[in-house]
């Protein structure tokens, strides 16, 4: 393993979003560094000198935790000014030991100079304040103008204030200034709360140079947002922006009233004059905190399991008589214990809700999730978020309705579409043919679609514009500048963006801007301000109306009108996937301006998919997913970051296995023409965080960092065979592969043991290709580099959408390519409409060559790649022919070899009209 690079380069603010694991390095190296000083010998003073410089860097972002807190610190100044090497090391030792183990939220002796509590701090603690470990613990962050003196004097009283029936216990941070709020309000993980105090200034109170530039990266600010009497204001919208889910509170001796019925104390959950009884405020944060803590689906499910229960209704496995009684699946009992079984009833009365018709504790559910993930309306769904993409796409589409979709999207997208009879405009992504993996669509790809439709006289059909975001393998669209520029050609276009995978996105300051929740949020507020009126108008003013067949339109950055513009967006999150809920746990999040004209078909669509014996273990992990992201998910998805991008840099600066695997660079997995930036990696050399931010506000796309495409054909490994061998000789579990790589997903549950697991592993099977390939001759070097060729380099190319049949068209001859395939589909229901044709036969050539057309029966789903190749009703070119016969995986969903591919016979589509077909 390579140097830790804590220890090569001096941290800098541009690395204060994983300030956090920086920390816990910084005091661990300091660590070490006090062991040796205090261990003397003849290199004491140059001890010293190293522990002088680690504590002055390690003290350059202290002020922004509540531990160590004063206290310790100024011991530990005290003793490195009088060189007790002996009294300096047993303190760093306690507060390393502290940071990494997280003591300080359990035990009040971390906080104190001795490890024993003596009689005179017990005196001064409230009697009941040994009984906090068993509680959460927070941080409170006080933005305030009073003399740093007084902050000590400040925390103690807020420390006297803890009372037995509080369900958390908290530490107070204090910040004397705008730049100190902002800069710990990004780096301390713990804060759940801020309180404002009005009075304080802008500029820092510490010495830190490149402080001022970190910030103005990443708060937008003018010169009437700093100006006296706005700045508490100002940094509770900067504040909310950063983090939503932290509650603000405001103490002013101005008029409150006045203040808070303004539109700027909109993010504020409460406002206090300033003189108002110091014990409101600590109970309005335990409040505040207490809302996002509550799980009222879970908590009444935990009530109801302890009620001694008579279960007179179908399901015999409830309370688990059926199984602790038997004498031969007791088993299942010990194994799954006695909670998930007394937890278990078919029952919606005694408080658990119908999820079909929730009026109680699901609805309130449901309530929380819509704030925790910033959208207007939430559903859970308990069948995945396969079945979540049908409910939507069925909601908002009739028959006819054109959806332009990416073509590699969820076969849930594709079978949504025969169900609710939309036509599909297919789109095609833009290849990455080494990888044979496709990345996301080009938005001048659904620009063109949209202006091919205009000049059809179709656009009033296009319904929906369907993406993935983020995709499998990581590419992340840009949702505002996507549904802004859709909007401006129009107006009233719905978006369905499938966030399977990114439903951490939202709690994550780097994602978040690229979220659709996110994206609706934000352009909304655009569009009813009046900047961006005056910005329409000059826009517009400078063009004129433009014309759908103009070409340069499709280059061009599109304005909509804000008369007539409608935020109207739907996303699908697999909180399973990212979060802490069970399998199958889903969400849809609504954000729709129109949603009345929606709400009855969507709540019959959602009758039509969803069981009406949900899950109840199920619903209560989606309740508990909320709670933990809200309250903790902040730190959590920025620690996978950070883990993430150290596998990355682990790997490919490895001298030994980077010879034989690779994790692929934003660089590789997006062509130039989408990375405005020049973003090539993240991470030093090639990056700074700032860098990479960037990147995320303005290139067309961008990597998602916590996905890691680990290319395995320079070993020799296909990707199907790799994974198998993680598995059965090195017990690690990979999600998705392709022709030469593996997919490595990090997510909250990733440990640094994990991340060496998998560096370790990597570590072995390199040595040992090196040492096979040493020992074996010429035939040996010359198989393994056939091989690789063939992995690497002899790829086979990916195959596009062609086009569905004329007799599934309206218009054959239109330039747009939507088709009705939800009649194709229903066709190969009859096997009179059918035909099969082997793969290697010369049929194929022949019919390709000279007719007639093959049209699809079904859908041909090979995994990898694991999207439809062929889709009901789609004439079959060459290169879907050429891909499938190069294709040597062994699943592919809709395709027998033994029997051939499953086609629609000419004579059944001959005579028959796409209108006829509806």
């Amino acid at each position: 393993m390579n140097q830790d690079p804590s220890q090569k380069e001096s941290p800098r603010l541009a690395n204060v979003l994983v300030a956090a694991s920086l920390r816990a390095d910084q005091w661990r190296h300091l660590n070490a560094a006090a062991r040796a000083w205090a261990g003397g010998g003849a290199n004491a003073a140059q001890g010293r000198e190293r522990c002088t410089k680690q504590f002055a860097e390690a003290m350059r972002l202290e002020q922004c935790w509540a531990y160590p807190g004063e206290r310790l610190l100024a011991a530990l100044r005290q003793a490195l000014a009088d060189g007790d090497a002996a009294l300096f090391a047993r303190l760093v030792q306690k507060v390393s030991s502290a940071i990494l183990s997280g003591d300080y939220r359990r035990d009040e002796n971390a906080w104190e100079l001795d490890d024993d509590l003596d009689r005179n701090v017990l005196d001064a603690l409230p009697p009941d304040i040994l009984g906090v470990q068993d509680k959460p613990y927070f941080e409170v962050l006080v933005v305030t103008p009073a003399d740093p003196a007084q902050w000590l004097r400040s925390k103690d009283e807020m420390r006297r204030m803890r009372r037995a029936e509080d369900p958390f216990h908290y530490a107070v941070v204090h910040a004397g200034s705008f730049e100190d709020a902002a800069l710990a309000m990004i780096v301390n993980h713990d804060l759940q709360a801020v309180v404002l105090v009005d009075g304080f200034g802008f500029s820092s109170h510490h010495d830190i140079p490149d402080l001022k530039d970190f910030v103005s990266r990443h708060v937008s600010l003018d010169a009437d947002d700093v100006r006296p009497g706005t700045m508490s204001l100002t940094l509770a919208r900067t504040i909310k922006n950063s983090r939503p889910e932290l509650d603000l509170y405001l103490l002013t001796d101005r008029a409150p009233e006045s203040v808070a019925g303004s539109d700027e104390a909109a993010p504020l959950r409460r406002v206090f004059h300033h003189v108002e009884e110091p014990m409101e405020i600590h109970l309005s944060i335990i409040d505040g905190v207490n809302d996002r803590y509550e799980t009222p689906y879970f908590d009444n499910l935990k009530k109801y399991a302890m009620r001694p229960i008579g279960t007179f209704h179908a399901l015999p496995i409830a309370r688990g008589k059926s199984i602790f009684g038997s004498n031969w699946i007791r088993d299942m009992g010990h194994f799954y214990g006695t909670n998930i079984l007394f937890a278990e009833s078919s029952a919606t009365t005694g408080g658990l809700d119908s999820l079909l018709e929730p009026t109680g504790n699901i609805k309130r559910a449901q309530n929380a999730v819509a704030r925790a993930f910033g959208a207007k309306r939430a559903y859970l769904g308990t069948n995945g978020t396969s079945t979540s993409n049908k409910i939507v796409v069925q909601a908002v589409c009739k028959p006819g309705d054109i959806v332009i979709v990416d073509r590699n999207c969820h076969k849930s997208h594709h079978y949504g579409f025969v169900l609710s009879g939309a036509q599909p405009y297919y789109v095609e992504a833009f290849p990455l043919t080494q990888y044979s993996m496709y990345g996301a669509v080009p938005l001048r790809t659904i620009k063109q679609a949209l202006l091919d439709c205009a000049a059809g006289g179709k656009l009033d059909r296009v319904k929906v514009v369907d993406m993935t975001n983020c995709t499998f393998d990581g590419h992340m669209y840009n949702p505002r500048r996507v549904m802004e520029e859709c909007l401006a050609i129009k107006p009233d276009l719905i978006f369905l963006w499938d966030e399977a995978w990114f439903g951490f996105a939202r709690f994550n300051p780097m994602h978040r801007r690229r979220t659709a929740m996110g994206a609706a949020a934000v352009l909304t507020q655009r569009y009813h301000s009046q900047a961006y009126r005056d910005e329409y108008a000059a826009w517009k003013a400078k063009r004129g109306e433009f014309d759908p067949a103009d070409p340069a339109l499709l280059d061009e950055r599109l304005l909509p009108d804000p008369d007539r513009v409608r935020i109207r967006v739907y996303q699908t999150n697999s909180t399973h996937k990212s979060m802490s809920a069970f399998r199958q746990g889903s969400m849809m999040l609504v954000w729709d301006e129109d949603f009345h004209h929606v709400e009855g078909p969507f709540e019959e669509a959602f009758f039509a998919h969803t069981s009406t014996s949900p899950n109840l273990q199920l619903i209560a992990s989606l309740d508990l997913a909320r709670r933990q992201m809200e309250l903790e998910g902040y730190g959590l998805t920025l620690r996978m970051t950070d883990l993430a991008l150290k596998i990355r840099r682990a790997i490919n600066t490895h001298p030994l296995i980077s010879k034989y695997f690779r994790v692929a660079t934003p660089e590789d997995m997006i062509p130039a023409e989408f990375r405005e930036s020049g973003l090539r990696d993240y991470g030093p050399p090639d990056s700074s965080w700032l860098d990479a931010i960037e990147a995320l506000d303005h290139d067309e796309f961008a990597l998602d960092p916590t996905r890691l495409t680990l290319i395995c054909g320079a070993a020799g490994f296909d990707g199907t065979q790799f994974k198998g061998l993680l598995a059965e000789r090195f017990d690690i579990q990979i999600n998705k592969t392709s022709r030469n790589s593996v997919l490595v997903q990090t997510n909250i549950n990733n440990t640094h043991s994990d991340a060496a697991l998998l560096i370790k592993a990597l570590a072995d099977l390199s040595r040992e290709i090196e040492s096979r390939l040493s020992q074996g001759g010429a035939l040996d070097r010359t198989v393994f580099d056939d091989r690789v060729r063939a992995l690497m380099t002899d790829v086979p190319d990916l195959p596009n959408f062609s086009r569905f049949h004329d007799a599934f068209r309206d218009q054959p001859d239109g330039a747009s390519n939507e088709g009705h395939m939800r009649p194709a589909f229903f066709m190969a229901y009859d096997e009179e409409n059918c035909e099969y044709v082997r793969l290697g036969s010369e049929d194929i050539d022949k019919r390709l060559r000279d007719g007639p057309e093959m049209v699809s029966a079904n859908f041909v789903i090979p995994y990898p790649p694991g999207f439809p190749i062929m889709v009901p009703g789609q004439v079959i070119g060459a290169d879907t022919i050429a891909f499938m016969r190069k294709l040597d995986v062994k699943e592919i969903h809709g395709y027998h070899a033994a029997q051939g591919i499953k086609l629609i016979k000419p004579s059944a589509l001959a005579g028959r009209r796409a209108g006829s077909l509806h």
